[in-house]
């Protein structure tokens, strides 16, 4: 893979093992991807970041938008019910928590103005979710029920280098069995969290250095596939911590920001992948259309509840 842009050449000499991949949708030039969610149907929700819109898309690739916020979306995780919990900002640039239901329809769930930027979003139980501060170094808990939220963990291995930087810290997260994964995409590392009794967290481990993700997802062996974003792969990462390279530029997964699996008879063992087309590092050929792409992966992914 080309690093024409001086990044840190961490996957040069990692293993190469494309699956087969295809593109299901496509948007404009310049439009943020950041999230998705797959409902049992197939249903396919994405969050366009920058303009604040959730869009709908078919497993046949029919776009449609779902809801509009005020403000802008990152995160998309279900509710019990069909609807999606996501995170953002507001109109006024505050951290927010809103509710979707599953006819569109947008309602602020909490405002979290000691919150920087929430990100990635999962369901830890029952009506608790777990998301991440990529700026403030921390995991927020949130309670969909009783609308509030509270740190789960604030920690430096979550927090970025430096406040300077700009690059997402806690980014992406996860849950496989007793642990709680989360990726640091600033530090270039993969994380993982024991999840104790009542699942409160332990401490922080390094789990994989020197690895740029993103948002992820499992399969049920505990295989991670990672969206790597400004290196424009897909790579799989064994439970043996080993690396491969499973999508590249070519496949259409350039600015590649979160995976989730495919769900129903046909599609449990393909992983969707939404991407940028290169808006925070362009590639040499400039900033490309956002995709959502397809790569059948083999293996069922492991379940979110």
């Amino acid at each position: 893979m080309g690093n024409s842009a001086g990044l840190p050449p961490i996957y040069a000499d990692t293993q190469i093992e494309l699956v087969p991949a295809k593109v299901i949708a496509s948007f404009p030039v310049n439009t943020f991807l950041e999230n998705l969610a797959i409902a049992p149907d197939g249903t396919i929700f994405v969050s366009n970041h920058e303009v604040g819109r959730i869009v709908r898309i078919t497993p046949d690739g029919n776009q449609q938008i779902h809801a509009t916020v005020e403000g802008k979306v990152s995160g998309l995780a279900f509710t019990a019910n069909g609807g999606l919990v996501t995170t953002g900002w507001n109109a006024n640039s505050i951290p927010v928590i809103s509710l979707v239901t599953s006819d569109g329809t947008v309602e602020t769930l909490l405002t979290l103005p000691d919150a920087i930027f929430l990100n990635g979003i999962t369901l830890l139980s029952d009506t608790q979710y777990l998301t991440a501060d990529c700026y403030r170094g921390a995991i927020w808990l949130i309670d969909i029920a009783q609308r509030r939220g509270s740190i789960w963990l604030e920690h430096p291995m979550l927090a970025r280098s430096s406040s300077e930087n700009v690059t997402p810290a806690a980014n992406g997260l996860k849950r496989f069995g007793g642990f709680l994964y989360v990726s640091n995409t600033e530090k270039m590392l993969l994380l993982r969290i024991p999840l104790g009794i009542g699942d409160e967290p332990g401490k922080p481990e390094i789990f994989v250095e020197r690895t740029n993700i993103d948002d992820f997802a499992f399969d049920v062996e505990g295989n991670l596939y990672g969206a790597t974003h400004i290196y424009n792969s897909v790579v799989r990462i064994a439970s043996d911590r080993s690396t491969t390279i499973i999508a590249q530029a070519e496949d259409g997964v350039i600015g590649s920001t979160a995976v989730a699996f495919g769900q129903g008879k046909s599609d449990g063992t393909a992983i969707y992948v939404v991407t940028n087309g290169g808006m925070f590092l362009p590639p040499p050929t400039g900033v490309v259309p956002a995709n959502v792409v397809r790569l059948e992966v083999g293996k069922t992914g492991y379940p979110l509840t």
